[in-house]
């Protein structure tokens, strides 16, 4: 990670709980209910796999760190981390082809 964001930033979790308990723990129980859960129909490794994608085409330099490292405790291999980085790759370049897209109409509708 860049100098700009560490993970070290993990340990203001407390402050976060001082200052905004209801909030941040409402969070955490959600993020667990959702991905760190064993007991869905969508196995671990999966849920890390799909969280990492997510957090690379979201950019979010945490939530890298923190998939890859439960990817890998998953079973997940260096393999599939590869594709990933390929699918998540061309899933933003879709997302920017497709704003591309309402661009054109958004100015094509533009009389001014």
């Amino acid at each position: 990670m860049s100098n700009y964001q560490s993970s070290d930033d993990f340990k203001y979790l407390a402050s976060l709980l001082k200052y905004a308990p209801n909030e941040t723990q409402a969070f955490i129980h959600f993020d667990h209910q959702t991905i760190k859960r064993s007991d869905g129909i969508i196995p671990t490794k999966t849920r890390e796999l799909i969280a990492l994608a997510i957090a690379l085409t979201t950019q979010c330099a945490y939530c890298i760190d923190v998939h890859v490292k439960g990817a890998k405790r998953a079973g997940a291999s260096v393999d599939e981390l590869a594709e990933l980085i390929s699918i998540s790759a061309s899933v933003r370049a879709g997302a920017t082809m497709a704003h591309g897209l309402l661009a054109m109409r958004l100015f094509e509708q533009n009389n001014g």
